[in-house]
């Protein structure tokens, strides 16, 4: 009986084992949260590292990555396409000024190529530099599923008529993220990403000169924006005006402000009237674990939305260039 024991509790321990190398496949074209288990064991350990010591030279960091997933994920999903490097590529793309950080995200690349070789995607490293960002700047640590794969091309006039335009309205924010699997609270949230960073004069001041009937902006915000951005066509005015009035800090900010009329951008005045979102955007305001929550749902839907697994694409050996 014990020699019956012993070989039924080594079979036990095999299929556990075979179990767990198994575990860290991508099945049937899906991410899975063990994906580097046996190829690159420490890939969280390393890039958490390398985060660390990017956000020490630089605080405004955090917010250039997540605008980096946002945008990488929007044009061909989340494939690490932004990052190629050609002349007509979508980093060039006039709705990506002032996309930051690519060369850090090659600084992390490096760091795990000394470690894995050819094991990391630039993809995964976008995705995980994101949500780090998110943790280390005060806000939810979330935990993503990996196993996406790099593109073979970028075109920065798909970037162009992909990418939403700071004019888009409730409407259109509802059917961008709707089609990402994301509900009305998790749209609400994910646009909540704006507690991070700051906006190009470009990109708000048609506000002052054009404004809409049903805008909503404080008069503390038009004083701040008219004395930023002096020029009616700032085409080269790269002068930044905070989000919020914790820009480098993960927090509830955004919606109480917004509430209050400051919201930079007009699709955040949109939210804080719309009757479908306001209340949502108040009940994030006044419950920071709810926004958290829900913050992070959403991220994983954004940061999972038609990838490329499996045999689809590759894993670049630098993330500027295809191999």
């Amino acid at each position: 009986m014990r020699g019956m024991e012993g070989k039924f509790a080594m079979i036990v321990q095999l299929v556990i084992l075979l179990l767990v190398i198994h575990g860290g496949e991508s099945e049937g074209g899906e991410l899975v949260y063990n994906y580097y288990e046996t190829t690159c064991p420490f890939v969280e350990d390393i890039v958490r590292n390398e985060m660390l010591s990017i956000f020490v030279a630089d605080v405004t960091a955090p917010a250039a990555f997540l605008r980096l997933l946002f945008h990488d994920c929007q044009v061909q999903g989340c494939d690490a396409s932004i990052l190629l490097a050609s002349p007509d590529s979508e980093i060039h793309a006039s709705r990506n000024l002032g996309i930051r950080k690519l060369e850090a995200i090659n600084q992390i690349k490096s760091s795990l190529e000394a470690t894995c070789p050819g094991q990391v995607s630039c993809a995964d490293i976008i995705a995980l530099a994101a949500k780090n960002s998110v943790a280390l700047s005060g806000g939810p640590f979330i935990r993503i599923p990996l196993g996406r794969k790099d593109s073979n091309t970028s075109s920065s006039i798909q970037a162009d008529a992909l990418l939403p335009s700071v004019t888009i309205n409730v409407d259109q924010l509802i059917s961008i993220f709707a089609a990402k699997g994301m509900n009305l609270q998790e749209t609400v949230a994910i646009l909540g990403a704006h507690t991070l960073g700051a906006a190009h004069c470009v990109n708000v001041v048609d506000r002052l000169y054009k404004p809409k009937p049903t805008d909503h902006m404080d008069l503390q915000l038009q004083i701040a924006i008219r004395a930023a951005c002096a020029n009616t066509v700032p085409a080269a005015n790269m002068t930044l005006i905070p989000n919020d009035a914790t820009p480098t800090i993960f927090d509830t900010s955004y919606y109480f402000g917004i509430l209050a009329g400051r919201g930079l951008f007009s699709i955040d005045s949109s939210i804080s009237v719309d009757p479908r979102t306001m209340v949502i955007a108040t009940q994030f305001a006044a419950d920071r674990n709810y926004f958290f929550r829900t913050f992070s749902s959403a991220f994983i839907k954004l940061a999972s939305d038609n990838v490329l697994t499996g045999n689809m694409g590759q894993v670049r050996k630098q993330c500027n260039r295809v191999n």
